[in-house]
């Protein structure tokens, strides 16, 4: 989810807004957020969770985009035991959005879904790509990158084999969403251009461009009336739909997961939408208090909603689908979170799950490293959708 490498380390005399930093947080210190489960006057679940729902739905303003978009079906074919399929759908704004559909070949009764989502990783040319394999035949540069963030696996393909249709699609504006050069005014291109974009160095290039233009994209959705995470979500709800619609899944038995970005994206569509049963969130766990002292400027727009962190501290938001199964999955050295802002996270979804009669629906895992996906964190990820979803 990074745009920057590095850390800062936290203490209470150094943070990113200087003097300025006491005073930010003191709400943050002094009382629970207004809508937090946490609170003592919070005694019915349900109640509170219509309402946590209503108030992100309205902080991340949404853009309504109709019904269940009308699938095409691109390609279908046979590879390494699964069977692919190669989709797209059309949005009301934007080219189409592309997504690939795995499950083992030859099955014929439905089978659980799993919604996956792509990192971020500073990568907006590729999407779907850097989390699964469709031939013998990958670009270089999502091999680079299934090697640093998931030991050299495409975790969607992995998890896709015990038994599960995946569906990969392209967030917004990653890959079939992202942004292209020529729809741009001539100023903003810096004299690059899409022609013969798969070249490896057109797409650092391209993703250098499309790092430096994600404060004209957030600057233009909070003008065009919305947030990046309310696109994200009203995207990544259009694939659940159409994900739920398929005959071949059992919509009663659907999860989603993901690293960074995709952490990202598990967190409001795991917290919102009470068709999943079952979420993982990897590397994307920490509080609004962390974030604003130490580490907003590893992060990009995408991650920050105006005014909600004075209504529910950013775990919050996933816990509003308690007592549903949710499994946080952290690395010790990730460079994008303090450790105590990932424990302090930690602390609220064991106090949110336990309120909810249901501590035992919750799981959070430290392993040692960075920011990753590794196996181990993939195997202890496949075993909790097996557990939940089977």
């Amino acid at each position: 989810m990074t745009l920057k490498a590095g850390s800062l380390k936290a203490n209470e005399n150094t943070n990113l807004i200087g003097a300025y930093g006491q005073w930010a947080s003191k709400s943050t210190k002094t009382k629970l957020p207004s809508l937090s489960f946490r609170k003592k006057e919070w005694t019915d679940i349900e109640a509170w969770r219509k309402k946590a729902k209503e108030q992100v739905l309205e902080r991340i303003a949404m853009p309504d985009l109709g019904g269940t978009p009308k699938v095409t079906v691109h390609k279908k074919y046979l590879y390494d035991g699964l069977q692919i399929e190669e989709i797209s759908w059309q949005l009301p704004y934007g080219k189409p959005t592309e997504a690939i559909v795995l499950k083992p070949a030859n099955t014929k009764e439905p089978l659980p879904g799993i919604l996956a989502f792509h990192h971020h990783g500073a990568d907006k040319y590729f999407g779907k790509r850097k989390i699964t394999r469709t031939s013998d035949s990958q670009h270089p540069h999502v091999v680079n990158s299934q090697q640093n963030y998931y030991d050299g696996f495409a975790w969607a393909n992995e998890i896709a084999r015990r038994g599960y249709v995946v569906m990969v699609p392209d967030a917004f504006p990653f890959a079939s969403r992202r942004v292209m050069l020529q729809d741009v005014p001539e100023h903003l291109r810096k004299g690059l251009n899409d022609n013969d974009p798969e070249n490896i160095d057109n797409i650092e290039a391209y993703n250098d461009w499309a790092a430096k233009h994600e404060d004209v994209m957030a600057k233009s959705l909070f003008c065009a009336g919305t947030t990046w995470p309310g696109v994200w979500v009203a995207e990544d709800l259009k694939a659940l739909d159409i994900l739920c619609s398929r005959d071949d899944v059992d919509a009663d038995k659907i999860g989603c997961g993901g690293l960074s970005g995709g952490g990202m994206r598990t967190v409001f569509i795991g917290g919102l939408d009470s068709r999943i049963k079952c979420s993982v969130c990897v590397g994307l766990m920490t509080t609004w208090e962390d974030f604003m002292l130490n580490k907003s400027y590893t992060h990009t727009w995408m991650s920050f909603v105006p005014v909600l962190p004075e209504e529910l501290d950013f775990p919050e938001i996933l816990g509003m689908n308690a007592p549903s199964p949710a499994l946080v999955l952290n690395a010790e050295q990730d460079g994008l979170f303090t450790l105590p802002g990932m424990k302090e996270a930690d602390k609220v979804l064991q106090e949110v799950y336990k309120k909810a009669k249901a501590p035992e629906h919750y799981k959070c895992s430290f392993y040692p490293g960075g920011h990753k996906f590794g196996r181990e964190m993939q195997s202890e990820a496949f075993n909790w959708f097996d557990r939940w979803l089977k």
